[in-house]
C-alpha cells in the first residue's frame, strides 16, 4: 500500500470517531483535576486502551498511563504525549468549585489529539513497522509543590515533575523519539507555531527570619524581614542589567507572607519566585545572583533566610527534522500560509527535560482564544481544537514508520543527546538544595 493510500484511511478514520474524540476531551474538561491526582483521567484514558485491546501500563508516576500498537515488523518507536493535569484558576467560568482547577491550558485536547491518532494509526498498523506508544503523563503544571513535597517524603516521587519522574523510572528508556502538541491561543483560527524552543527554570523558595518587636513603641528591638526581602528584591533588580538578551532571563517573585499583623514588625517573610531563561547555564547562572541577592536582603538587616531551590524544568530543543515533517502535514491540512515558524517562547515545559534525552517536538496549535491559564480561556474552534492536530500526529508518524521506518531512522541516528539518564539525574539533583543564611555566621 502506498504512503498516500495509508494516509488517506488513517484521515478517514478519525473522523469516523470525531464525536468519540470530542466528547473524551470534553469530559475530561469536565472533571478537571491537577497533577499526580488524575486518577479520573486516567481511568478514562484507560478505557479507550482496554476496549482496543493494546497492551496497556497504568499507575506510572501515580497516574500515567500508556498504551501500545505494534507494527507487523521491528523497527523504531515512536511516543506520542499528551498531558493529564489540569491548572488552578478559581476565576475561570469552568474552574472545580472545591479544588479551583481548570483545564485552562489545553491539557483535556492534548488527549483528544493522542486518542485519536491511535484510532486512526491502529488501522495502518500492519503496514507499519515499529511501534507507537500513547502515553498520557501527569504533573506538568509546576504547582502544589506542598502537596508533591509530601509525595516525595514519603518516596512516591522524587521529582515534581511527571516527565522527569517518568524519566527517572524509565519510562522513556524504550521510546526513540517524541512528539506532542500545546494549544496556543494568540493567534485563533486554524494555526499550527513551530518555535525554536523555550525557557528551563528553577523555582526557589525564601524565608526571611527577623525578630518580632511592637511596631510603634520598640521598633528598635525588631528585626524587619520585610525589610530584608525588599533588599534582597531590589538586589535582584539591580542585576537585571547583567542578564543576556540571548537568554530570554526571566526572575518573578511573589510575596506569600508579608507578616503577621501591622502592628508588630515582621518576622517572617515568605517569597516564592522562578529563575527561567533559555540554557541550563544561563539559569545556574542567574541563579546564583539571585541566590546572593536574597543573602545581601538578610545581611543588611541582620536577619536570616532559608532557600530552597527546586529543579524545574530543562529548555525546549525541539528537534528540526522532525518539526519540518510534521509542518509538512500541516500545511497538507491547513495550507502552508498558517503555519508558522517563531523564536522561543518564554514559557516553560518538561517536555523540554526529554529533548535534552531523545529527539522530540512540542509545537503550538490553534482553535482556542484568551490567554493561557487566564479565565478567558476557551475553545473557538472545535475541528481545530480537537481534530486537525489528531490528524498532523497521526499522518507524522506514518511518515515516520513507513516502509523500514527510515524517516525515523535518519532522525535517530543524527540526534546527540545533551544529557545522558545518569547525567541528566544529577544535574536534577544539583539543582535541589537548601541554604541556612545567618549573616551572624559569616
Amino acid at each position: 500500500m502506498t504512503l498516500k493510500e495509508l494516509k488517506q484511511i488513517v484521515l478517514k478514520e478519525i473522523d469516523s470517531n470525531r464525536d468519540r474524540i470530542i466528547s473524551l476531551a470534553k469530559s475530561i474538561f469536565a472533571e478537571p483535576e491537577v497533577g499526580y491526582k488524575e486518577y479520573k483521567t486516567a481511568e478514562k484514558v484507560k478505557h479507550v486502551f482496554t476496549e482496543w485491546g493494546i497492551k496497556t501500563k497504568s499507575g506510572l508516576a501515580l497516574t500515567g498511563i500508556r498504551g501500545t500498537l505494534k507494527g507487523a515488523r521491528p523497527g523504531p518507536c515512536i511516543g506520542i504525549l499528551s498531558e493529564l493535569d489540569a491548572l488552578i484558576n478559581p476565576e475561570h467560568p469552568a474552574a472545580d468549585p472545591e479544588t479551583g482547577a481548570v483545564h485552562a491550558c489545553g491539557h483535556f485536547a492534548q488527549v483528544g489529539w493522542m486518542i485519536g491518532a491511535g484510532f486512526g494509526l491502529r488501522k495502518v498498523t500492519d503496514e507499519l513497522c515499529g511501534k507507537v506508544v500513547l502515553f498520557a503523563v501527569p504533573a506538568e503544571e509546576f504547582i502544589n509543590l506542598e502537596f508533591r513535597q509530601k509525595l516525595k517524603d514519603k518516596g512516591k516521587i522524587k521529582y515534581f515533575g511527571g516527565k522527569q519522574e517518568l524519566a527517572r523510572l524509565g519510562e522513556f528508556n524504550d521510546i526513540d523519539l517524541m512528539i506532542m502538541n500545546h494549544a496556543q491561543s494568540e493567534l485563533p483560527g486554524r494555526k499550527v507555531f513551530f518555535t525554536d524552543g523555550s525557557n528551563g527554570f528553577v523555582g526557589k523558595y525564601a524565608r526571611f527570619l527577623g525578630r518580632a518587636a511592637h511596631a510603634g513603641l520598640a521598633p528598635d528591638k525588631g528585626i524587619n524581614a520585610l525589610n530584608a526581602f525588599n533588599i534582597a528584591l531590589a538586589a535582584i533588580h539591580a542585576q537585571r542589567e547583567t542578564f543576556k538578551d540571548e537568554d530570554m532571563v526571566r526572575v518573578h517573585p511573589i510575596i506569600t507572607k508579608g507578616g503577621d499583623s501591622v502592628n508588630v514588625v515582621p518576622s517572617e517573610v515568605t517569597s516564592e519566585m522562578y529563575v527561567r531563561a533559555r540554557t541550563t547555564s544561563a539559569i545556574k547562572e542567574v541563579n546564583g545572583k539571585v541566590d546572593r541577592a536574597l543573602k545581601a536582603g538578610a545581611m543588611g538587616v541582620g536577619a536570616r533566610v532559608e532557600i530552597t531551590t527546586t529543579a524545574g524544568y530543562m529548555p525546549l530543543i525541539n528537534n528540526d527534522k522532525l518539526q519540518k515533517l510534521m509542518a509538512q502535514n500541516a500545511a497538507d491540512l491547513i495550507g502552508k500560509e498558517n503555519v508558522l515558524f517563531r523564536g522561543a517562547f518564554g514559557g516553560s515545559t518538561d517536555m523540554g527535560d526529554l529533548t535534552h534525552l531523545k529527539p522530540g517536538i512540542h509545537p503550538m496549535v490553534g482553535g482556542f482564544s484568551g490567554d493561557l491559564h487566564s479565565k478567558d480561556f476557551k475553545i473557538t474552534d472545535e475541528e481545530m481544537a480537537f481534530i486537525i492536530p489528531a490528524k498532523i500526529n497521526a499522518l507524522t508518524v506514518v511518515d515516520l514508520l513507513y516502509g523500514d521506518g527510515g524517516k525515523a531512522k535518519e532522525i535517530i541516528s543524527k540526534y546527540k543527546p545533551l544529557l545522558n539518564k545518569k547525567e541528566y539525574e544529577q544535574l536534577l539533583d544539583s539543582l535541589n538544595y537548601k541554604i541556612l543564611w545567618n549573616p551572624e555566621e559569616v
